[in-house]
């Protein structure tokens, strides 16, 4: 005779142990690997914490079709566990049938509807604020990317004609393509850098001279393609300083993942402070042609 038969107790604390112990096992795969997330990065479900206030937009929409995605998944669970405790079967007799249950019927197909008309009004009401653009940005910059680099034009701060980088007299930054050569220090000091002042409404045009690029700044939790013949434009308002390096996220070619530049947000003291510097520092310079400054600035990519 069987242990568990002749001790039943202990033949259902046996089973209770094998139903629990997977669960337990379970939750404490969970917990071990959740220790180690980053606060913001549990609470915005992956993202990073995000540094504009377009990013915030975005962020909150995510965790909105979350939200609606458990509250869904709790309640299609719920029903799937009811009936599997209070309706399993008790005998081998035929539960009593329903043939047509109208309130239900039209519950499952009204409630998806509604589901879908709720999350598309919130997707269509934040994509048409990121995608808006003011009359008076604070900040413009003209954005330009060529096979493999960048130039950063400030139209709102003007240089001498002679000096003028960029092929308009307008304040412009230019820099080398990653140079495998280098060490990471120097290159990082030759790449094109963006610099932008913090809770000011900045305006991108960008532009394409060859190919199909595109520009992306992690922190903005957004990117836009830059293509030849057709301007993209986007603005943001950076809510946090910092720097980073940023990326062409669209393979255009051989040295694609060398295509990077150098991203700073500042305050708005130090930025006019920048540009000052940035303005004497061009207008000391010689003449050159816009051609020049690109060809210079893509440098050698061996």
């Amino acid at each position: 005779m069987s242990l568990f038969r002749s001790h039943p107790r202990l033949g259902v604390r046996v089973g209770q142990l094998r139903r629990w112990l997977p669960r337990t096992a379970l939750a404490v795969a969970l917990v071990t690997m959740t220790a180690g997330c980053q606060t913001s990065a549990w609470e915005n479900l992956g993202l990073r914490q995000p540094d504009t206030k377009q990013g915030s937009m975005i962020t909150h929409l995510w965790q909105g079709s979350w939200v609606a995605a458990i509250a869904v998944g709790i309640v299609v669970w719920g029903l799937i566990l009811w009936a599997v405790i209070f309706h399993r079967k008790r005998s081998d007799g035929v539960p009593r049938q329903v043939r047509y249950n109208l309130p239900i019927e039209v519950l499952y197909t009204v409630l998806p509807f509604v589901m879908i008309g709720v999350l598309f009004f919130y997707t269509a009401r934040d994509e048409n604020s990121i995608d808006k653009l003011s009359k008076h940005p604070d900040l413009v910059v003209n954005v330009t990317g060529w096979q493999w680099s960048w130039s950063f034009q400030y139209p709102q701060y003007s240089v001498r004609s002679s000096s003028a980088l960029c092929g308009h007299a307008d304040l412009c930054e230019l820099g080398s393509t990653w140079n495998g050569n280098l060490g990471a220090s120097d290159n990082e000091n030759q790449m094109p850098l963006l610099e932008i002042p913090v809770h000011e409404s900045v305006r991108f045009n960008l532009v394409s001279i060859d190919v199909i690029h595109a520009f992306w700044i992690i922190p903005f939790e957004f990117k836009r393609d830059v293509i030849p013949g057709h301007p993209n434009h986007f603005e943001v308002t950076p809510t946090a300083t910092g720097s980073s390096i940023a990326h062409c996220s669209e393979l255009c070619g051989l040295y694609h993942s060398r295509m990077l530049f150098r991203f700073k947000v500042v305050t708005k003291a130090q930025f006019n402070t920048w540009v000052q510097a940035q303005q004497a520092q061009q207008n000391a310079a010689p003449a050159t042609t816009a051609t020049q400054a690109q060809h210079n600035a893509s440098g050698s990519t061996q």
